[in-house]
């Protein structure tokens, strides 16, 4: 449960959230400077994949610029500059512009190779940051500013199933929790394929949607895609909502692979855990589905008490270099274990 900061501001605080895997995606942007995505998108917030960050905001002035360190290691260049410029907006939501921060992150999963890190990332950002300085945001309003730093953080304020509304203006582009955590507990098993950073992040990737062709016809499908996802939740039903996370993940790549440049986030690996899956459910009646973000690694969403088989029959797969798992979880929260 999120705990709200302290009366009296102690200009440090930590946060944890977790990432989160889209069923339907957010891919392309409608308005760079706010982050205003093309569609609305919905996800499952993970339990087990999580952002853990501290924030100290330097009130005595002996920082000359923030100080951040991602996974042990200090931060710089265009990584450095992204979380400066989210900690700039919140020191203006603040009015005060003079502080700045140290801020330590860690991730307890690999980062930028498509499990969503920045969503967890800029989550966790989000909240110890506005703690540490005593805004007492809601969860819908720290929605609206995590995504800003990353449009998909806007969903892993929430926990459980959740959507985030297009919306028109910075007000409006919100997220809001569909159903609880305990509400389904389905798995998600990632096929970890390689865990190098991606060469070309989502971020640069988001601005090139609209060079598709395809584009446009994936924006125009996802209307009816999204109630049918949000009618599988409320059901429970896995034979309807595996078959639309497949293909939404299919179109958004297709849309990645025609773009100018051209994104190709998948390897060998990739193709031989999605033809498995196709081969596991046609020929055995294998109740496995994947969905697959903007990199190599595949995630394959089933239902807990077939997990166990899932995990043995990605043993048999030559690519597969290791295996993560996560059921839904909570979303982010403050916690009292700081990393500094």
């Amino acid at each position: 449960m999120y705990r709200s900061a302290p009366t009296t501001p102690q200009y440090k605080a930590t946060a944890r959230a977790g990432s989160n895997i889209a069923f339907i995606k957010y891919w392309g942007v409608a308005d760079p400077r706010l982050n205003l995505p093309l569609n609305n998108s919905i996800s499952m917030t993970l339990g087990a994949l999580h952002s853990t960050t501290t924030v100290e905001w330097d009130t005595a002035g002996r920082l000359s610029a923030d100080q951040i360190t991602i996974d042990g290691e200090r931060a710089e260049g265009k990584k450095a500059e992204r979380v400066t410029q989210h900690l700039d907006l919140i020191r203006h939501l603040a009015g005060d512009r003079r502080f700045r921060a140290r801020v330590v992150s860690r991730n307890n999963f690999p980062m930028a190779s498509g499990i969503a890190s920045s969503a967890s990332a800029f989550a966790a950002l989000t909240m110890a940051a506005c703690a540490a300085l005593n805004l007492n945001y809601d969860r819908t309003r720290l929605s609206a500013i995590a995504r800003r730093g990353s449009g998909s953080a806007s969903r892993s304020l929430f926990g459980g199933y959740v959507e985030w509304e297009r919306g028109a203006d910075d007000a409006s582009s919100i997220a809001r929790q569909l159903f609880p955590p305990d509400y389904w507990t389905l798995r998600d098993v990632v096929a970890i394929i390689s865990t190098t950073e991606k060469a070309v992040s989502s971020q640069s990737g988001h601005m090139l949607a609209m060079s598709s062709p395809l584009n446009a016809g994936r924006i125009d499908s996802l209307y009816s895609a999204l109630q049918e996802v949000r009618t599988a939740l409320a059901l429970r039903d896995l034979t309807r909502l595996g078959p639309i996370i497949e293909q939404d993940a299919l179109a958004m790549h297709a849309v990645m692979m025609t773009s100018r440049p051209s994104l190709l986030y998948w390897q060998p690996g990739t193709l031989e855990v999605l033809h498995a899956v196709r081969r596991w459910r046609e020929e055995d009646g294998f109740p496995v589905y994947f969905t697959i973000d903007a990199g190599p690694n595949v995630h394959l969403i089933c239902e807990a008490a077939f997990e166990r088989e899932l995990l043995k029959r990605l043993q048999t797969l030559n690519n597969v270099r290791s295996v993560v798992t996560s059921g839904p979880g909570d979303g982010a929260e403050i916690i009292d274990q700081h990393l500094f």
